[in-house]
């Protein structure tokens, strides 16, 4: 006949007790870890293994299961052991069939599609008689475990695209501009926009961050119009000079001009702009003011370099 069994006395210090609570106190804790803090904290008050179990939903057996861990390995022993899982349903061949369909291009394997997603997937395995039946969620597993995303693009340009002396002319030009040294005289400044700025504040402050959980944002916010970012990066200082308007034209693309003008030291006696082929960097009152302003000299980025401006 067996005996009676042993209880385990709980103990717990202050900072113990608060990882326990603050469990039960977040709402996306599972049910289960909060089931088990509530145990251990009630345990820990003095209370029976067999009243403990009938208030949390546990049998005594799981209970003292857990008492035991608890004991041993503290908070980190409450955390359930990883598992194994089920058996794999499909067979090897299937995933290698499926990363092969997914590495081909679906207007070369008789699909009128663009790119491959998931579900798209699930049903040429079943019409091609790979499998009976799958799930375009078992399809996504397979593919996360091989890093492939069909769904997703990345433009290129091929190294057969002729590339002229104008283009080459304008790049050595433009890294020259960012590599030599400059005079006392000379500056170089990057110049793009940014568009369609939506400034929302938000109805409520937002909750910083926690152990254990993320920044809060309140979901609704209120509008505020839009405005566009003119800014200008100071290639060899850091420094930028900025400016925002409500709308996008020649005439606020002069308004910060004419600030640079303002801005910038009179020591300066010649002012390279490095700006992409934008209508408005070229259009008719913007060439009158620069030709009233000749310290300004413009650079205008080669076709498929608008990437030079921000990163060069």
């Amino acid at each position: 006949m067996r005996g009676r069994h042993a209880a385990i006395l709980i103990h717990m210090n202050q900072q113990t007790r608060a990882d326990l609570q603050g469990w039960l106190h977040r709402q996306k804790t599972p049910l289960g870890k909060a089931k088990r803090a509530r145990a251990m904290l009630l345990l820990e008050q003095g209370h029976s293994y067999v009243h403990t179990a009938k208030w949390v939903g546990l049998t005594e057996r799981n209970l003292r299961k857990w008492a035991r861990r608890f004991y041993r390995h503290g908070v980190a022993g409450l955390h359930e052991k990883p598992r194994l899982g089920r058996t794999p349903v499909f067979s090897p061949e299937v995933a290698l069939y499926l990363v092969k369909l997914a590495c081909e291009r679906p207007d070369h394997m008789d699909r009128s599609l663009s790119q491959w997603d998931c579900p798209e997937l699930a049903r040429k395995l079943k019409a091609d008689g790979i499998v009976q039946s799958i799930s375009p969620e078992t399809v996504g597993r397979i593919l996360r475990s091989h890093k492939l995303k069909p769904w997703r693009h990345h433009l290129w340009l091929s190294a057969k695209v002729p590339r002229d002396v104008h283009f080459a002319h304008l790049i050595r030009t433009l890294v020259e501009l960012y590599t030599r040294p400059l005079t006392k005289e000379e500056m170089v400044l990057s110049f793009d926009e940014k568009t369609n700025l939506q400034p929302r504040p938000r109805k409520a402050a937002t909750l910083p961050t926690r152990s254990g959980f993320p920044t809060r944002l309140e979901h609704e916010y209120k509008r505020a119009g839009a405005l566009h970012l003119f800014a200008a990066f100071d290639t060899r200082t850091g420094k930028v000079y900025a400016r925002t308007e409500m709308r996008k034209r020649q005439v606020e693309f002069m308004a910060f001009l004419s600030q640079l003008e303002q801005e910038l030291p009179s020591a300066s006696t010649r002012v390279y702009l490095v700006m992409d082929n934008l209508k408005m960097h070229k259009g008719k009152q913007v060439q009158a003011w620069l030709a009233t302003h000749p310290r300004f000299v413009c650079h205008f980025l080669p076709v498929h370099c608008s990437w030079i401006v921000c990163y060069l």
